[in-house]
């Protein structure tokens, strides 16, 4: 009776060893192949730019009398700016009127006079070649040669252009010294924003110095950078949406249109461009935006978390799936990539568990699965107003 309760013993503790020993499998964090809406978009940052920035300077050293505007104020074409002391514009354009006189008073006497003694010398050397034809040839020869009444007739003419085209230089003179007598009184070339003003009334502005600088007021664009890979997918045409980081709740609608042919070796960037066709008053010049452009859309397709994704950049994703206890590996087809999801194009049916790498199973592997969670899009910061 004692050896039968031994043996019962022994029994009891090997089963428990037994079943001690059985492999459980490895727990792992699994997400739910589903169907779903994904849009793929390309996300950048960048900044507000205008299509010209104008610096108004002073043409000359002068004082400033007057400054109209402030930093802000819109200005309209022709608009008054700023108001220069025109002193020294004076003295030029009071100069050039006496050279003009000056020159005008010798084409006058080169005209009334020099023209007169100039016909009557060509019809003396006329008539003296008339005689000289009579004469012998060696002395019609020596007379024909010479033509010396004809050669101060040349003289005169020459006198005479020269004088004229002394005329039009001083006219020229006249004008540009008028019209840096303009200059004194600064205008808007353009409508635009005032953004920065540099000079007050009763500084001394140097010839060159910027006092202004405008805003062109022409279409409002978005400078920004985008990683070299993404290039594949964008292209001009391609609608936007920005989103500035000062007013998150209010995104405005962009066009890209312009990529840059060139990438920078330094970053791995390439600098596109969009067009804001329809700006909200908030937007600044140099104001931080983020801007994503929209490069592909399904309204239902099956969808899958993109960590849960292997070797996704390379040639062949995989995936690990669980099924019936056991890791299996499961080759798949992508397609779109959302912000945090990816398009499973094939290999994966609705409803398909995948193993998350973080859970450490290898394929082959027997598991045992918690409680599905829900998905985590990637871990991204996405801006509000962005497709999520």
């Amino acid at each position: 009776m004692k050896a039968r309760g031994t043996l019962l013993a022994l029994l009891a503790v090997g089963a428990l060893a037994t079943v001690a020993l059985w492999p459980k499998g490895r727990e792992v964090d699994v997400v739910a192949v589903r169907k779903a809406p994904l849009t793929q978009s390309v996300v950048a940052t960048g900044r507000i730019a205008t299509p010209a920035r104008i610096s108004v300077g002073s043409p000359l050293a002068a004082t400033v009398l007057d400054v109209s505007v402030r930093e802000g104020d819109l200005v309209a074409p022709g608009q008054v700016l700023v108001r220069l002391r025109a002193d020294d514009a004076t003295a030029l354009v009071t100069q050039a009127q006496a050279a003009q006189a000056e020159a005008e008073a010798r084409l006058t006497q080169v005209e009334k006079l020099g023209r007169p003694v100039a016909a009557q010398q060509l019809a003396q050397a006329e008539a003296n070649l008339k005689v000289a034809q009579a004469e012998a040839e060696r002395a019609r020869r020596l007379v024909a040669q010479g033509f010396y009444a004809q050669s101060k007739v040349d003289d005169a003419l020459r006198n005479a252009a020269n004088a004229a085209t002394a005329v039009e230089a001083a006219r020229a003179q006249l004008a540009n010294a008028k019209a840096r007598a303009a200059l004194l009184t600064l205008t808007a070339p353009s409508a635009g924003t005032v953004l920065t003003r540099k000079a007050e009334p009763g500084d001394v502005a140097a010839a060159g110095k910027v006092l202004l600088e405008l805003a062109d007021a022409g279409e409002t664009r978005i400078y920004a950078t985008v990683d070299e890979k993404n290039l594949r997918l964008l292209k001009p045409g391609q609608s936007a949406r920005g989103v500035a980081d000062a007013f998150p709740a209010q995104p405005f609608d962009a066009t890209l249109y312009y990529l840059a042919p060139a990438v920078d070796p330094q970053r791995g960037t390439v600098e596109i461009r969009f067009r804001v066709g329809k700006p909200p008053a908030f937007l600044r010049p140099d104001m931080t935006v983020s801007v994503e452009t929209v490069t592909g859309h399904q309204d239902a397709t099956l969808v899958l978390p993109a960590e849960a994704v292997r070797d996704a950049d390379g040639n062949a994703p995989w995936v690990l799936v669980a099924r019936d206890g056991l890791a299996s590996r499961a080759d798949v087809k992508l397609g779109l990539a959302g912000i945090g999801e990816v398009e499973i194009v094939a290999g994966l049916a609705e409803g398909d568990l995948a193993i998350l790498p973080a859970s450490g199973a290898l394929e082959g592997d027997r598991v045992r699965i918690r409680a599905p969670r829900k998905p985590k899009v990637g871990g991204l910061q996405v801006p509000p107003g962005m497709t999520k």
